[in-house]
């Protein structure tokens, strides 16, 4: 199974990027789970969680105030006004 290109984006900095099996999130519509080969979508994020799937059963989560994600040809963008990192993973390339 290939994977996601993941890049979490604050407005004023990159806050993580690397490969990922899953993406999931809450959006205006709902939650979405975003795996390999999905379709091209736009969504509004409303303020929560953001879990990034990296594979071996590990979960990175942050949490962020609100924003947008795109997804395109197995890359994810999350960008988002304010992101509380926490204990996350500095950059995963």
């Amino acid at each position: 199974m290939s994977a996601l290109q993941v890049e979490l984006v604050a407005a004023d900095r990159k806050v993580w990027s690397g490969e990922a099996q899953m993406v999931s999130a809450r959006s205006i519509d709902g939650e979405l789970g975003i795996l390999p080969g999905h379709t091209p979508l736009l969504g509004v994020l409303v303020s929560g969680e953001v879990r990034i799937h990296t594979g071996g059963g590990s979960t990175e989560t942050v949490v962020i105030d609100s924003g947008f994600l795109s997804v395109d040809q197995d890359k994810v963008v999350v960008v988002a006004d304010s992101v509380d990192a926490g204990n996350l993973a500095r950059d995963a390339r």
